[in-house]
């Protein structure tokens, strides 16, 4: 059992009765959200009689396994031969550009071909780390001067990926606060840009969110779903955290779904979503 529900366990099998509010509170306190935690309260409320600490995970487990999808789809090329484009979005210190790379790595595995595009021109920081990361993983990566214009980065990653027949473009791009109005207008203009190719493009967008940051990564996830339309999420830093509940809040308050997992600093520690080992874990 994850560290927060067996501190929450412990706490309510030494407590004669359960104080409704108080369990509401540290369901919340889990990054469940208000509206996941209230619906888990009312349910046990409806359970009309007395509420045991194996109620309380037992409850949860079956809510968030009805929230959430099942395992997430394979990506999977597009049968027209032009690239299947990834947009991967989210702030500085989440683990952007490292889990662009591990999705590159995941689907070189796989044995698919992946060029990368490091369009966080800005922060010459991150275009360096995917640089770094293509060379150890063996990834081309397509680069622009610095403070280059991140969609033209990607319209030109996005060309070379056609005329190369590369099945998978993946572009790394700006992490600024999400709060910056211009880096919404910056997503929103990559996404125009790279569909004068393929007005499917891009066709997936994926926020990475760090599992660590809680209530923050749902406003997040609202803030950047407001610029481009989110696909899926990219958990990271579920290493021992005992975290990852802010993905059911996610899930329940915008219906954007996990699809990947990041467990760890080596490449292969990152996964596809599975609903059941997921809530496992969180468990």
């Amino acid at each position: 059992m994850a560290g927060f529900f067996k501190r929450l366990y412990n706490k309510i099998t030494n407590k004669a009765e359960i104080d409704w509010d108080d369990l509401e509170a540290d369901l919340i306190a889990g990054d469940l959200g208000v509206r996941l935690a209230v619906e888990i309260v009312d349910d046990l409320k409806d359970l009309g009689r007395k509420i045991s600490a194996e109620d309380v995970v037992q409850t949860t487990r079956e809510k968030l396994s009805g929230l959430f999808p099942e395992d997430s789809p394979q990506l999977n090329p597009q049968t027209n031969g032009k690239p299947t484009v990834l947009l991967i979005v989210g702030v500085n210190g989440t683990g952007k550009t490292t889990s662009t790379a591990k999705l590159g790595n995941l689907l070189k595995s796989r044995g698919h071909s992946v060029l990368m595009a490091a369009a966080d021109t800005f922060r010459a920081a991150a275009v360096e780390q995917l640089v770094r990361w293509g060379d150890r993983l063996d990834i081309p990566v397509v680069t622009g001067p610095h403070e280059a214009d991140p969609s033209s980065v990607c319209y030109q990653a996005h060309q070379r990926a056609i005329n190369e027949n590369t099945e998978f473009l993946l572009c790394d791009t700006a992490g600024r606060l999400h709060t910056r109005n211009n880096l919404m207008e910056e997503l929103s203009k990559i996404k125009r840009t790279i569909g004068k190719q393929d007005e499917n493009a891009p066709h997936q967008t994926l926020l990475v969110v760090d599992a660590s940051t809680g209530g923050n990564a749902l406003n997040q996830a609202r803030e950047f779903g407001k610029a481009v339309p989110l696909d899926g999420l990219i958990i990271t830093k579920l290493d021992g955290s005992g975290k990852g509940g802010v993905a059911a809040a996610i899930q329940k308050e915008l219906n954007v779904p996990p699809r990947f997992i990041g467990t760890g600093e080596e490449p292969d520690r990152f996964e596809r979503f599975q609903r059941e080992r997921f809530v496992e874990n969180i468990l």
